[in-house]
């Protein structure tokens, strides 16, 4: 394995290494052999994935396209490279989150597979936006996103290269919530594909995927027991349904939050208490944001908590828990009390923060199982192609991921565990079509 750590400017200013001619930026290029174990552990567990992949080799949809991603940089996300890579295309790959990388994994995509990493878990923000910069300086022509920065970044501070781009995929709700904005102001200038709102991904990926990664995240981070703790769960979107289910399970006493009267009846429907942040602040053990807005958990809400209670946030951006006000106010402020966790000070009481108020799943945890992400990613990368394959009628918007996509990916993850459905007959069909007959 020939490995070269000298130094080397690349266009967007990073300071880059290089392996067999290829620059890239990460922690530690020795880590290689564990990452690509754990890309292997996980690529078991994706078979949807890999037929994708099958079809991409021969196909080559991408060839010779550059495409840019700016992703959660995890064993799964490894996988999503490698079947991009299959189709033709020339991948580079950023973190979108500066706690979410896992390093040998990024190491394993430079030594193993060839594919340039800028990311390095913990990295500043100069080092994140620098990073940014490179994934913009490959002029890739499709981009992919957790949580639109780099799509952001390019109609803010490079809006040429925009012209240049044939579309984007964005995998988060906050994502979508700040690309369907963008739309609305008459920002956004290229194609987007909203993944996240795939059938397949969202009800699954978010609800299943999130419940347990979350879960998995705090007891972790913590070791605490999670039977006969007040769980309180801001936001009932697919992603709160999917804690909130899941600590039930555990034995926890649930409580959700809400702004939307129709969640909140929803949340009451489905057997957990519902009730205001601030009533639930005063009884709650454990806290977990999954909202996608900012200061869920504030000011006003830290005073009234109990001595240990546990924040933590499963949104995208480290927002949802107000941490200036939280610092500004606490008395002390204890780092790594325990690996991932800080202790507030707060009146006399400790109050404990998981993960920098980022993602609890990937700062404290491995992200969702690879099972859950097979979908999703495999939606991923069908959308790119019909991206590429419509390219010539797209115009500037967001859109919705194309049904047959969605039947395919559903089919072939039915198959892979050995289910089947029935199919209409051509009576029934008949039936469903027409006005005619009723009672």
């Amino acid at each position: 394995m020939d490995i070269s750590t000298n130094s080397n400017k690349n266009p967007a200013g990073n300071d880059a290494k290089l392996h067999n001619g290829m620059e890239y930026d990460i922690k530690d290029i020795a880590l290689a052999p564990l990452g690509k174990k754990r890309i292997e552990w996980a690529e078991r567990d994706m078979p949807v994935l890999r037929d994708v992949r099958a079809q991409f080799e021969k196909e080559l949809p991408f060839k010779d396209m550059n495409f840019s991603a700016c992703l959660h940089v995890t064993a799964e996300t490894a996988n999503l490279m490698r079947t991009l890579k299959a189709g033709g295309a020339n991948v580079l790959l950023v973190a979108s989150n500066p706690l979410s990388t896992q390093d040998d994994v990024a190491a394993s995509l430079v030594v193993d597979y060839g594919i340039p990493v800028y990311a390095i878990r913990a990295e500043d923000k100069e080092k994140f936006f620098s990073h940014i910069e490179a994934a913009i300086a490959h002029n890739p022509v499709i981009t992919m996103d957790d949580g639109a920065d780099l799509i952001t970044t390019i109609h803010r501070d490079h809006p040429e290269k925009a012209t240049q781009i044939m579309g984007s995929m964005e995998e988060t709700t906050t994502g979508v919530i700040r690309l369907r904005a963008m739309a609305k102001d008459g920002a956004l200038k290229i194609p987007v594909v909203a993944v996240n709102d795939a059938k397949t991904k969202n009800l699954f990926d978010n609800r299943y995927g999130t419940g347990q990664s979350t879960l998995d995240g705090i007891i972790r981070a913590t070791d605490a027991l999670i039977a006969g703790k007040v769980v309180v769960v801001g936001g009932y979107g697919w992603c709160g349904r999917g804690f909130a289910m899941r600590a039930r399970g555990m034995g926890a006493r649930t409580i959700v939050t809400e702004v939307d009267s129709i969640k909140a009846l929803e949340a009451v429907m489905d057997g957990f208490e519902v009730m205001p942040m601030k009533e639930a602040a005063k009884i709650g053990d454990i806290f977990c944001t999954l909202t996608g807005d900012i200061n869920v958990i504030d000011k006003t809400h830290f005073p009234a908590m109990k001595d240990g209670a546990i924040l933590c946030n499963s949104g995208h951006f480290d927002v949802e828990i107000n941490l200036k006000a939280l610092e500004a106010m606490a008395e002390k402020v204890t780092k790594d009390v325990r690996k991932n966790v800080d202790e507030y000070l707060v009146g006399g009481k400790r109050l404990y923060v998981i993960g920098e108020g980022r993602l609890v799943n990937l700062a404290a945890a491995e992200g969702h199982p690879a099972s859950v992400m097979d979908m999703s990613f495999a939606t991923q990368a069908l959308a790119s192609s019909w991206v590429v394959a419509n390219k010539a009628t797209l115009k500037a918007g967001v859109y919705e991921i194309d049904p047959e996509i969605e039947n395919r990916v559903a089919n072939l993850k039915l198959a892979s565990m050995g289910i089947y459905v029935d199919t209409l007959t051509e009576e029934q069909k008949h039936y469903l079509s027409s006005w005619e007959e009723g009672t």
